[in-house]
C-alpha cells in the first residue's frame, strides 16, 4: 500500500486509528471546553456572562450552565457587580488559574505506548503529524 494509497483509504485508516488510540475523547473534549471557558473569563476579568459567551461563541444559557459547574468546582467565583447589581462579575479563583497554567493532560496510555517506539519511528510520526497539521481546513 506504500506510495499508491488513496486519500479516502488513508482517511479511513486514520479515523479507525484515532478511535483506537483516542482514549476517552468525551473527557478530553470536556476538559478542552473547561479550559476555553476559564481562558475567556481570565481575558475579560471581571467578566460578564455575555462577554464569556461571545468569546467562546456559544449561547448565554449554555455558558451560564457551564459557569455554574465551574463555580461548584471552585474554579470561578461570581460576585455582584458593584456598578450594576443585576450583573454578575466572574473571576478565576486561584484553583482556576492553576488549571490554566498546567499543560493539558495527555493520555498516559498513548504516551506509554509511544515511549516504546524507536527514536526514528517517533521522528516519522512527528513528521506525519506536521503534514496533517498543515492540511487546509
Amino acid at each position: 500500500m506504500w506510495g499508491n494509497a488513496s486519500p479516502s483509504a488513508i482517511a479511513s485508516r486514520f479515523a479507525r486509528l484515532i478511535e483506537q488510540l483516542g482514549g476517552d475523547t468525551a473527557a478530553a473534549k470536556a476538559m478542552g471546553q473547561q479550559r476555553e471557558l476559564l481562558a475567556a473569563v481570565q481575558t475579560a476579568e471581571p467578566a460578564t456572562l455575555n462577554q464569556v459567551a461571545a468569546k467562546v461563541k456559544r449561547g448565554a444559557p449554555a455558558v451560564s450552565r457551564a459557569v455554574d459547574t465551574l463555580v461548584r468546582g471552585g474554579l470561578v467565583e461570581r460576585q455582584a457587580d458593584p456598578d450594576n447589581r443585576r450583573r454578575l462579575a466572574l473571576r478565576l479563583t486561584d484553583q482556576g488559574r492553576q488549571v490554566l497554567v498546567r499543560p493539558p493532560a495527555a493520555d498516559g496510555s498513548l504516551e506509554g505506548r509511544l515511549g516504546k517506539l524507536a527514536a526514528s519511528e517517533l521522528r516519522a510520526l512527528e513528521r506525519g503529524i506536521e503534514i496533517l497539521e498543515r492540511l487546509p481546513r
